[in-house]
């Protein structure tokens, strides 16, 4: 049981550091100029190391996703966060499967678009090297595997899937 907890808290402490990163980062793809100039400095700084295409000129696709993430993610990131924290919530184990699935369906296209897209020709520098490839796409990486984590835990680990008994009448 030791490693459920320890599972929960990881989901936790996803959540929690979540809720930052979509409000003072990724909101800034729908929202460009709002925020203080040290954060969109700071942006501006990451999409050119990294080379990040989708943060620098968000297509309409990409911005779609941050939308979904912003009006139905965010608001479930406190209440993820303080069910996992709190731990034996068997009631998260639906929000959680629903969550976890839309996120690994989102970060299918996002990663690809880094893997397989040819740059070359692009308004904004996207990676070329195979080595820029992979960099970026592990940085968006731990939100693929947690979510799938996570999903493989509801789906698996018997605190979040009891089978209940119905009476007989």
């Amino acid at each position: 049981m030791a490693g459920g907890r320890l599972l929960d808290g990881l989901f936790a402490l996803y959540f929690l550091t979540h809720i930052p990163v979509t409000l003072l980062v990724d909101l800034q793809a729908l929202r460009p100029g709002a925020h203080p100039r040290a954060l969109t400095e700071w942006l501006t700084w990451y999409t050119n190391a990294f080379k990040d295409p989708l943060m620098a000129d968000p297509p309409a696709w990409f911005r779609s996703f941050i939308y979904c993430e912003v009006f139905l993610q965010l608001p479930f990131f406190p209440v993820a966060a303080y069910a996992f924290w709190k731990g034996n919530c068997q009631w998260i184990r639906t929000p959680a499967i629903i969550y976890a699935t839309h996120v690994a369906t989102t970060l299918l296209p996002i990663l690809s678009h880094f893997l397989f897209t040819d740059f070359s020709k692009s308004k904004h520098p996207g990676p070329e090297t195979l080595h820029e490839r992979l960099t970026l796409s592990a940085i968006y990486l731990p939100y693929l595997l947690i979510p799938l984590l996570m999903l493989s835990s509801m789906l698996l680990n018997p605190l979040y899937n009891k089978v209940e008994k119905r009476k007989k009448k």
